[in-house]
């Protein structure tokens, strides 16, 4: 189970990365036309290129059309898309001062404790952005500009919630077996350094 969970963890965080690499090269694309069109719009060019100012615009030149709509529906998958591999390596920021002083099975307690409630937390969130996709689909919601069904970005965000969700109820029962058997059964990374 623990293979499985590793390999759907690590899928789904390289899944996140290649959605975020992609909006990235989107981003600095759309960045890089905006700059040109705005180039070409100076009387600067036009006193340099003359003629080939018009020529230059009329292939279209400029920001990609509805950029932020793609952003903002990718981003959301990314986030959810990351959760899993740093939920299963314990990858989560963690501020120690007061609990590394304390006996190893209190802070098993507090490690059971916080698996818990993040993973009822990934619940709650999976079942409000399943909500969310339904009204979405129901009253057919586009986005402004590319027009799209905003239910899309729900759905690819529902199903990354869902594996967070999956990940996250796993460690979870892993960190209450620990605490009851008093033993390590996957060993809690270092967290973030800070």
């Amino acid at each position: 189970m623990q293979r499985f969970m590793n390999n759907l963890a690590r899928g789904m965080a390289m899944l996140g990365g290649a959605v975020l690499t992609f909006l990235v090269i989107l981003t600095c694309l759309s960045v890089l036309g905006r700059a040109i069109n705005t180039l070409l719009h100076s009387d600067f060019a036009e006193a340099v290129l003359g003629g080939l100012t018009k020529t230059l615009l009329d292939t279209g030149v400029g920001p990609i059309t509805g950029d932020f709509e793609l952003v903002e529906a990718g981003i959301a998958f990314s986030i959810f898309a990351f959760i899993p591999l740093c939920q299963i390596t314990a990858g989560h920021a963690s501020v120690d001062i007061f609990t590394s002083a304390l006996p190893v099975r209190a802070n098993r307690f507090i490690q059971m404790v916080s698996e818990i409630l993040f993973a009822l937390v990934l619940i709650l969130i999976a079942w409000r952005l399943y909500d969310g996709m339904m009204s979405k689909m129901k009253y057919n919601e586009t986005t402004f500009l590319l027009q799209f069904p905003i239910w899309w970005a729900y759905g690819i965000s529902f199903v990354a919630s869902i594996v967070s969700a999956i990940v996250s109820v796993y460690m979870a029962v892993v960190r209450i077996a620990e605490f009851f058997r008093n033993t390590t059964i996957i060993h809690a990374g270092s967290g973030a350094d800070h």
